[in-house]
């Protein structure tokens, strides 16, 4: 069972936490945390690319000009494909790049993902960020800074909108709730800064049987 340091926000050691081997200590295949990033990123694709066909583009109805005895190639419309301003051939087109993945792999993906932070050494469990009441990007920083990081995920168990204000000017830096914790926001940060408090929430939401 994995046992890491619990610290307050100035860095002091004040506890040790222990955290469950089939969250925290699951062997990492890389080959499924890249399909679960993959699903992840086609998921947030707009999809809205969009061209015109030769039957969409505006004008083009009378044939240019007669079919022979002109001398020139026989042509039908002006919005043919070989046209300057004709339509386009096999474009896209507004379509969905969403595909299916099954929950329980999207699940085991993510116990990799913070496996994989405990593993080397990149995961600390905070008490506390050192917030006031007001948000303070000064105040996150030096936080962050005492933990040697710049490039970090922190995890709240709830949305913290004074964590998220004091951090949003940090380009490498984002606060989550549990909920929306992902994959993808794990691996893209260096450190991953766990508040004491979220960990319930976190076994919660991976030992759902649903």
């Amino acid at each position: 069972m994995p046992v890491v340091d619990l610290y307050n926000s100035q860095r002091e050691k004040v506890g040790e936490v222990e955290l469950p081997d089939d969250l925290y200590a699951v062997p990492v295949k890389v080959g499924l945390l890249h399909e679960v990033v993959r699903w992840q990123r086609a998921r947030w694709r707009a999809g809205t690319a969009c061209t015109k066909t030769r039957g969409e583009v505006r004008g083009g109805g009378r044939k240019p000009w007669p079919q022979k005895h002109t001398g020139r190639a026989r042509q039908g419309s002006i919005r043919a494909p070989h046209w300057v301003g004709g339509g386009t051939v096999f474009g896209p087109k507004p379509r969905s790049y969403e595909f299916k993945l099954n929950k329980k792999v999207r699940r085991l993906a993510l116990k990799m993902a913070l496996s994989n932070r405990v593993s080397v050494g990149h995961c600390f469990v905070v008490t506390d960020f050192g917030l006031q009441e007001r948000p303070r990007t000064k105040d996150m920083l030096a936080f962050l800074e005492r933990f040697g990081t710049q490039n970090a995920l922190l995890v709240v168990p709830e949305r913290d909108l004074v964590a998220e204000a004091s951090a949003r000017n940090l380009p490498k830096v984002k606060v989550l709730a549990v909920e929306g914790l992902n994959v993808y926001d794990i691996l893209d940060h260096e450190y991953l800064i766990l508040r004491q408090d979220a960990l319930p929430k976190i076994e919660e939401r991976l030992r759902r049987t649903r």
